[in-house]
């Protein structure tokens, strides 16, 4: 599994779940890593579960904070010599309830978290090595982006934004760089606890496939679309729901 062997990818919020699941599928196909989120003891645990500092470095900051972006960005250039591959995971759904109802300070902070970090960092990559060098872009979208997701659904606004942006970047940064994303359905994550924990059965009749996600399936769908087996590839959002949508309205 060595197809991304020397190269170098920085896959923000990978302390644990999904995020670090990305990681760890491109370290065991030889990539190194770069590795951020918020809390330094909970990245040290992850450069660890990782492989240790050959294969992975963790920088501790806030994805909505400009000078974090650019610092982790320039750790993975120094320190493993390129930035070949670039996954924004980061997102945040701090509130619940419908959209008129919805705190707008609270929408503000979803969509700059969600959407207007995520450009920055790859505006940010973009400048540093791939506008020079290529690359390939991973964005972690959700399936809240392609229908309505009552409850959720400023989290589900964000994600729609993320899918259509794909698509932009896809088309202004082709053909030296490829950019998708992956749109989830109920992943078995602290982040996604709350809608399924004492139910997971219950929650699991929902999808043809017989269970909800695990963070490795997110991982290796991840994996494909970084590596050269997806070289055709751009622009697109491939859905990672157990044939949930395919189902349709029960």
């Amino acid at each position: 599994m060595g197809d991304l062997e020397g190269r170098t990818a920085l896959v923000t919020g990978a302390s644990r779940g999904i995020g670090l699941a990305i990681a760890q599928s491109l370290v065991r196909r030889g990539a190194r890593v770069v590795v951020t989120a918020r809390r330094p003891e909970a990245l040290t645990e992850a450069v660890t579960a990782l492989g240790g500092p050959d294969v992975a470095v963790g920088v501790a900051g806030n994805a909505g904070d400009a000078e974090h972006r650019a610092e982790a960005v320039a750790t993975a250039v120094d320190t493993f010599g390129s930035l070949d591959m670039l996954v924004g995971n980061v997102g945040i759904n701090p509130v619940h309830g419908p959209m008129v109802d919805l705190d707008l300070a609270a929408f503000r902070k979803i969509l700059d978290t969600n959407v207007v970090a995520t450009l920055g960092l790859v505006q940010e990559a973009w400048r540093a090595w791939m506008a020079e060098h290529g690359g390939s872009v991973l964005v972690v979208a959700s399936v809240a982006g392609l229908k309505a997701s009552p409850g959720i659904a400023g989290y589900g606004v964000s994600k729609a934004a993320l899918i259509n942006l794909v698509t932009q970047l896809a088309v202004e940064l082709g053909p030296g760089v490829r950019v998708n994303a992956v749109a989830p359905a109920v992943v078995k994550t602290r982040f996604a606890g709350a809608l399924y924990e004492g139910r997971e059965a219950e929650a699991a009749q929902a999808y043809p496939a017989g269970r909800l996600g695990e963070p490795e399936d997110v991982g290796e769908a991840a994996a494909y679309l970084l590596g050269d087996g997806a070289g055709w590839v751009t622009g697109q959002t491939l859905v990672l729901d157990g044939g949930s949508l395919s189902r349709g309205p029960a």
